[in-house]
């Protein structure tokens, strides 16, 4: 049942509004422990929330105060709706509201999978599962944090648990971040299981363990390094492959062209941290430069906004992008003799 709201327009640059919430039981569980969910959006939207019982009243700017009623009446539907509401819940319900062209019903779509419903936490992350819905080939781009290869390997769970595909297959290229690991002792699978590592705990927080090694021992599921993709067709599957910007030009074809019948396929990954030897292109950025006027192949781009991760991590992102930006404009080669010049446009390193 949607909250009873009563406006009151109060004059001046101030307005008021009253919500009513027909389930006390969830009203309580709206407002959070010691009202901490009603600080939090006062905080974010400078407005004034009072509680009584069931009712709230809500004062401030006018935008202001119609954004906080669109907040409390998506956390009371989520609610309503059998889905704990926390803190994360209300940073994610006030990103939605907040963002330009943002629409508080983003947050209403959720994937399922057996372990948990996991819904979008901002307007681009409920545009890239619209577009992954829509589109056979997506490309995500972004900073880390940014919720690209968790809600990626979400939606290939969803889909097999529900039949849509046989298979999920996972990839990352084996490439070290900057630090030399030197060799790796055991077998095959122990050596590369640590660049696989974050799709493994993707895959464990959505499905039960048993169900996750059950599957990977019978092939439904199986996570291998880009390099054991080469010769092979991968129809009736759900493909990511993820840290793309690590691949090389040709490495990127070769795994784009492993696409078969019935199949979707989710690349992610991020420009600003390729790994890459000094002077060799990305194979993701040049996938996308290709690709981008080919029907059926969609591209979702993430920025520091996105960020879901501890708070102060989006500020790092934003710091960092603002420090390359200031580099990139002021700090240009020099010629010889005097005078700048452009650095190579091309390079990623």
């Amino acid at each position: 049942m949607k909250p009873r709201t009563v406006g009151d327009a109060g004059g001046g640059a101030a307005k008021s509004a009253q919500m009513t919430f027909a389930d006390n039981r969830l009203a309580l569980q709206l407002f959070g422990s010691h009202h901490q969910n009603l600080a939090r959006i006062e905080q974010k939207l400078d407005v004034t929330v009072h509680a009584r019982g069931n009712e709230v009243t809500i004062t401030g700017a006018p935008d202001a105060v119609d954004g906080t009623r669109r907040v409390l009446e998506g956390l009371y539907a989520r609610l309503e709706q059998g889905h704990a509401v926390g803190r994360e819940e209300v940073d994610a319900v006030l990103r939605m509201v907040t963002a330009p062209g943002g629409n508080i019903s983003d947050a209403e779509l959720t994937i399922h999978t057996r372990n948990r419903y996991i819904s979008p936490r901002s307007t681009v992350q409920a545009e890239y599962i619209r577009a992954i819905d829509r589109f056979e080939l997506v490309f995500g781009e972004g900073p880390a944090g940014t919720g690209k290869t968790y809600l990626a390997v979400a939606k290939a769970v969803e889909r097999l648990v529900n039949g849509d595909v046989d298979r999920i297959i996972l990839s990352r290229p084996a490439v070290e971040a900057g630090e030399q690991l030197g060799f790796l002792p055991g077998d095959m699978r122990e050596k590369v299981d640590p660049y696989l590592r974050p799709l493994y705990d993707a895959l464990y927080d959505m499905l039960p363990a048993t169900q996750v090694v059950k599957r990977l021992e019978n092939g439904e599921i199986e996570v291998a390094p880009l390099a054991f993709m080469r010769g092979r067709t991968l129809a009736n599957a759900f493909v990511i492959l993820d840290e793309a910007q690590n691949t090389t030009a040709v490495q990127m074809k070769m795994f784009l062209t492993r696409l078969g019948e019935n199949s979707s396929m989710v690349i992610t990954g991020d420009l600003s941290q390729v790994d890459l030897p000094t002077g060799v292109r990305s194979g993701m950025r040049e996938a996308m430069e290709t690709l981008a006027d080919v029907k059926g192949v969609t591209f979702v781009k993430f920025s520091h906004v996105d960020v879901v991760r501890h708070p102060l991590v989006s500020e790092i992102v934003r710091a960092y992008d603002a420090a390359e930006h200031r580099r990139k404009q002021g700090a240009r080669y020099e010629k010889p003799g005097g005078g700048k010049a452009d650095p190579d446009p091309g390079a990623d390193a």
